[in-house]
């Protein structure tokens, strides 16, 4: 039997489809006209690579039972791609002499399993020669709308400009959704992703020392300082703080209770459970799982759909890691 974070993992990638399979009326829908708007297709590879969506999804399914590691790797990379201009794998290409890419940039510390999409893309390509890109692969969703093209450039300089710090304020980070179309309760709802995985302790030891940050649940810090020891932690350490310890690989609505409770590790976590236009949104989501996973769906779909690159722009890389060459 499957164990229960590998299917809240596959649920969880259901969730990106429900609004592209909500509604099965001749009439479009919001979402439909949106993606007419976006050059985006429910079908857009139906003709030239019809199997892509079973290729992808039984490669992310293999992927998962191989190493538990990557379920989640998956929505922080659609977050840190698809928030910097556009859904265009910018995010997969390595630097060059000109220029440092965004993957290795310090605002991407801890993005990690790059690898398992280049697994998926050979998967593809062995099918499917030069027909699908780098971007949807990475969105891993075929329902939520395809046909991104992939970029030619990869800009570290510009990530602050789109990418929120975690010791942004609150109203830097509601900004920052905004612009993409994504209101308050959807920035609560995305924010929730934080309740899997890891944090690492370079991101949190500002809270530990010199002095404790009295915003945290005492209960709570005793073991933020065994799993953080030093103040200066090694990057290349293995150094972390589970998000979650309860339910650490599952994405539910634990999240909000705990930052409720003031464990919440990140400076945005606390902030979201206290600015008087989060907590509302804060409180209704520890209540109600279901509450959350509506508007959580909700608002990856918008993310996943921000600004693609579609019909001539772009390119379709052979491999996502570098360009193709122009001849």
């Amino acid at each position: 039997m499957m164990n229960r974070a590998f299917l809240c993992f596959f649920f969880t990638l259901t969730l990106l489809t429900i609004s592209a399979t909500a509604s099965d009326s001749a009439e479009p829908t919001n979402g439909e006209e949106d993606k007419a708007l976006t050059g985006l297709a429910m079908d857009f590879y139906k003709d030239t690579c019809p199997q892509a969506e079973d290729i992808i999804k039984a490669q992310v399914k293999l992927l998962y039972k191989r190493h538990k590691n990557t379920a989640f790797s998956w929505l922080r990379n659609i977050f840190h791609d698809c928030a910097v201009e556009s859904c265009d794998a910018s995010l997969l290409l390595d630097s060059t002499r000109r220029s440092l890419s965004e993957k290795e940039t310090d605002r991407s510390f801890g993005l990690r399993n790059f690898r398992y999409l280049d697994t998926i893309k050979e998967a593809v390509e062995r099918e499917c020669p030069g027909v699908v890109s780098c971007a949807d692969i990475l969105v891993l969703s075929g329902r939520d709308g395809i046909g991104r093209r992939d970029g030619r450039k990869s800009r570290a300089d510009i990530l602050e400009q789109y990418l929120p710090d975690h010791n942004e304020s609150i109203s830097v980070v509601l900004d920052r959704f905004a612009a993409m179309g994504i209101d308050t309760p959807g920035l609560v709802s995305l924010l929730g992703s934080h309740s899997v995985g890891r944090t690492h302790c370079m991101k949190l030891v500002h809270r530990l020392y010199p002095e404790v940050d009295p915003a945290l649940n005492p209960d709570h810090v005793p073991h933020m300082l065994k799993k953080c020891p030093d103040p200066i932690p090694d990057p290349k350490a293995v150094q972390y703080v589970r998000n979650d310890r309860g339910t650490p690989m599952i994405l539910d609505n634990n999240y909000y209770r705990n930052i409720l409770d003031n464990k919440g590790l990140l400076i945005v976590d606390h902030q979201l459970a206290t600015d008087r236009r989060t907590k509302p949104y804060v409180k209704k989501m520890a209540k109600s799982q279901d509450y959350f996973f509506k508007h959580f769906s909700r608002a990856i779909t918008i993310l996943s759909e921000n600004n693609p690159l579609t019909g001539e722009k772009g390119e379709i890389r052979k491999q996502c890691n570098v360009v193709n060459k122009l001849h």
